[in-house]
């Protein structure tokens, strides 16, 4: 049993569905604590052959809720609204655009303002139209001491689970230990996405945007290639 842990982003890179892909469950963390200079409520797409910014408005609070546990600003009907015209200029003109387009703007309608849970339905309607079938878990359902921190919540996570083989990105590196892994009866590797150049309407090729620069301009087909096109670790 294969199984992948990560915590919920904005419309992640390509390399966050080929994790998706290639375990059998994959696990979203919702009770782990927020952190503003990450990737929950922003991303990048292309802009005028240039990467820019977007960012989904989340009402202030305290810095150490939990992902669960923050909200959506109340200003966001008119964020949204900001938000879609941002990807319409961006993609209009991308050959997928017209198959796209509705898809997104549907993840941008969510009614949920709970940032995690408008972030899994995003991850869910994407994982669909890429045609992923991989169960996805929710954290805190998993029966374990939710105290846990770090490897040894994920060790705590697969065992419950009957995972053999655990499945990180390759950024994860410095953060977990073959050995411990190992002494547990659960291999560990790590996901390494090769290089992925597709053409961005002549301009220059800007690498690791949001999935949706990918979905704009390749076929469910090609992604499907694109999502096996890494090497472990």
């Amino acid at each position: 049993m294969k199984i992948g842990i990560m915590q919920p982003y904005l419309f992640p890179y390509i390399g966050y569905y080929q994790l998706i892909n290639a375990v059998d469950l994959f696990v979203i963390y919702d009770n782990i604590q927020f952190t503003k200079k990450g990737w929950l409520n922003r991303n990048r797409i292309l802009s005028s052959g240039r990467d820019k910014l977007f960012t989904l408005p989340l009402k202030k609070d305290s810095d150490f809720l939990n992902v669960c546990e923050r909200s959506i600003a109340n200003s966001y009907p008119k964020d949204r609204d900001r938000l879609i015209h941002q990807i319409h200029n961006a993609y209009h003109q991308s050959p997928m655009y017209d198959r796209v387009f509705p898809v997104i703007e549907s993840c941008f309608f969510c009614k949920d303002v709970n940032l995690f849970r408008f972030l899994l339905n995003s991850i869910v309607t994407v994982t669909d139209y890429l045609q992923i079938n991989t169960e996805i878990l929710i954290s805190s359902e998993i029966d374990i001491d939710h105290s846990l921190k770090g490897q040894d919540k994920v060790l705590s996570i697969c065992k419950k689970l009957g995972g053999t083989f655990y499945l990180n990105p390759i950024g994860g590196i410095e953060l977990y230990n073959k050995t411990v892994f190992k002494q547990s009866g659960i291999e560990l590797a790590f996901l390494e996405t090769l290089d992925i150049i597709y053409p961005q309407l002549g301009n220059a090729f800007v690498p690791n945007l949001s999935i949706i620069d990918v979905m704009m301009f390749n076929s469910v087909d090609k992604i499907n290639d694109y999502l096996k096109m890494f090497q472990l670790a």
